[in-house]
């Protein structure tokens, strides 16, 4: 079992599970309960909060907070400055709030400066554009761009587009995966 990398500037609080061969980079803080899977990449100023779940082989890139209730499956990939919200009525007085979950799925992919809004799934190897604003559930395979996140077709396992088409297709490989 390979340790995981982490660099001397992240804070990884007592109690969060980390695991094999996760590289950890500049100014990442893990707070306790988290548990992050094994071979990921946590890239600088990223904030995993207390109870999130991480799989295994899942890219997240620079200053992405993810907050309570959030989870991401195995080989998720989250975009620099990608941000996803826990609560649906925030107030800085509350008393009390609700935490609302938010899933990704297997292989989803986030873009850059996308927002997903708390209680809804990312659907297995999704794409959401980047810049995205996420306000409803995205099916396996569908690719989502706008403010609101809108369907714009369909990606292929590899991410690149499959089909444009508003329905989905019985074949959601690209013409270069259908190739090899």
């Amino acid at each position: 079992m390979t340790e995981p990398i982490v660099h001397p500037t992240a804070i990884i609080d007592d109690g969060a599970v980390v695991g094999s061969a996760t590289h950890i980079w500049h100014h990442v803080h893990v707070r306790a309960g988290a548990r992050i899977g094994a071979e990921c990449v946590l890239g600088k100023g990223v904030y995993v909060d207390t109870g999130v779940v991480i799989g295994n082989r899942c890219k997240i890139q620079n200053h992405v907070s993810v907050y309570a209730g959030v989870s991401l499956e195995d080989d998720v990939f989250v975009g620099p400055n990608a941000t996803f919200t826990n609560d649906l009525f925030p107030r800085a007085d509350a008393v009390s709030w609700e935490i609302v979950p938010t899933l990704v799925r297997r292989g989803a992919s986030i873009g850059a400066n996308a927002t997903v809004v708390c209680g809804h799934e990312i659907g297995e190897h999704a794409m959401v554009a980047a810049g995205a604003v996420v306000t409803h559930d995205v099916t396996d395979h569908e690719l989502v761009a706008g403010n609101p996140a809108r369907r714009r077709g369909w990606v292929c396992d590899c991410g690149r587009v499959a089909s444009r088409d508003v329905d989905r297709p019985g074949d959601l490989r690209c013409t270069r995966c259908a190739e090899s």
